[in-house]
């Protein structure tokens, strides 16, 4: 709640400051900054500013997108809005006040039971603002339980990961982050035993990595538990319809970008920070975890059961202060997966494979090469034959997205395309693609 002040109020507390007025406490400010003038056209009514609107929204290009590098274009059923739009889960944002919060701490309780069920992990929070927080913050968890400050991790992460994560622990000179090298584009395991050690707190990889190559994750968690090292998955939370769950390949920590679950991709954000665990480190979980009571008459209530913040413990004992709540999008990814249930999602992981190879094959029959020969999800590398950002600027001027310019990550990539297909894309745009691509 705002009340303005009132000149009493203003007058009051200028004397208390020592000035005469407003303009003399901003002095320092420059006057063109203070005081900037602004070129703004007449007001329009309200019939006369929908008009506009639409007019501009005329200008809008629509394109044939094939780009993914971690945030991708999927279907998403109508009643996931309709439902997540609903002024009781609009308007709900904190879940603090448990007694008027019922609703709220449900959905979250409701989302970590689903997401725990995806990945075969024990523990789910739902605080974290993106795949690329969550990792940092499994990064440091792991710390914490091992007491070890070394963290290790694939040159397969997403680049924006990679540098969030630089950028949580650059002011924590204790630890040291090591990067292993990529070989035929997947992470190179003799280069990762070379730098195993006993001060090494984790190891983090990607399954699908950022080339959207299948790590694998049995072996290199394997070759990281015998080193006495916790092991970090960083997954797409789609592929776990086709693909081995973190659980299965016995991940300490699994961590995602839940845009792909009901979320749309509005131009970049907000994201969904999906952070997983087994039950023996659910103490060193950021954020909150919602879970289950009975309230005086005995009757079920939902609580928050571990609040490891800031604002709730003491500083000093705080796991982590960037952990806010991400409630709406995480609805929206819970409703996503119980309209779809575990068949259509094996369907829709199962659509996106099958759609993705199918433009690789058809790719290859018009002498296009794949860059690596490995198995893969949703996303390949094409070796083009001119630089990656001269093929989308021409299939740009004919209405495609082509893809993700890899040379943008590393100079040895500068002709590699990463291209990405999901079940939104039927046989024609399959094809539709294959012939621009064939026609540069």
């Amino acid at each position: 709640m705002f009340t303005s002040n009132t000149a009493e109020n203003e007058k009051e507390m200028l004397e208390k400051i020592g000035v005469s007025s407003v303009k003399e406490l901003f002095k320092s400010i420059p006057e063109n900054l203070l005081y900037p003038s602004f070129n703004l056209p007449s007001a329009l009514t309200e019939e006369a500013l929908h008009k506009h609107l639409r007019e501009l929204a005329g200008k809008n290009k629509s394109y044939l997108n094939f780009v993914g590098a971690g945030w991708e274009e999927h279907f998403i059923p109508s009643a996931v809005n309709a439902l997540s739009s609903r002024g009781e889960f609009l308007t709900a944002y904190t879940p603090y006040q448990a007694e008027a919060s019922q609703g709220t701490l449900q959905t979250i309780y409701e989302f970590q039971s689903s997401i725990c069920a995806l990945f075969d992990m024990d523990v789910c929070s739902a605080s974290h603002y993106d795949g690329a927080t969550a990792l940092a913050e499994a990064c440091l968890a792991s710390c914490r339980v091992k007491n070890r400050k070394k963290i290790i991790y694939s040159a397969g992460l997403h680049p924006h990961y990679k540098e969030v994560l630089h950028t949580y622990l650059k002011n924590v000179p204790e630890i040291i982050l090591q990067e292993v090298p990529l070989k035929e584009g997947l992470t190179d395991q003799q280069a990762l035993q070379a730098v195993l050690a006993e001060d090494t707190a984790c190891v983090a990889i990607a399954g699908p990595n950022f080339l959207g190559q299948l790590e694998p994750m049995q072996a290199l968690s394997h070759v990281v538990h015998q080193a006495g090292a916790l092991f970090v998955a960083v997954v797409n939370p789609l592929s776990l319809g086709v693909l081995q769950t973190p659980g299965e390949y016995d991940a300490d920590f699994a961590v995602a970008e839940g845009q792909c679950l009901g979320n749309a991709m509005h131009f970049g954000g907000p994201g969904l920070g999906i952070f997983t665990c087994k039950q023996a480190y659910v103490r060193q979980v950021p954020g909150r975890i919602v879970g289950i009571a009975k309230d005086k008459d005995g009757k079920r209530s939902f609580v928050l059961t571990l609040q490891a913040r800031e604002q709730h413990i003491r500083r000093e004992r705080a796991a982590s202060n960037i952990c806010s709540n991400e409630a709406l999008c995480a609805l929206n990814a819970v409703i996503y997966l119980t309209l779809i249930g575990p068949e259509g999602l094996r369907e829709v992981a199962s659509l996106n494979l099958s759609r993705a190879h199918a433009l690789k094959e058809l790719l290859e029959e018009t002498g296009h090469k794949i860059k690596f020969t490995g198995p893969f999800y949703n996303e390949f590398v094409i070796e083009c034959k001119v630089p990656a950002s001269e093929v989308i600027e021409k299939l740009q001027a004919q209405g495609i997205a082509a893809g993700y310019d890899l040379g943008q990550v590393c100079d040895c990539l500068k002709n590699c395309l990463l291209v990405c297909v999901t079940e939104t894309k039927t046989t024609e745009d399959l094809q539709k693609y294959a012939r621009a691509l064939g026609g540069i």
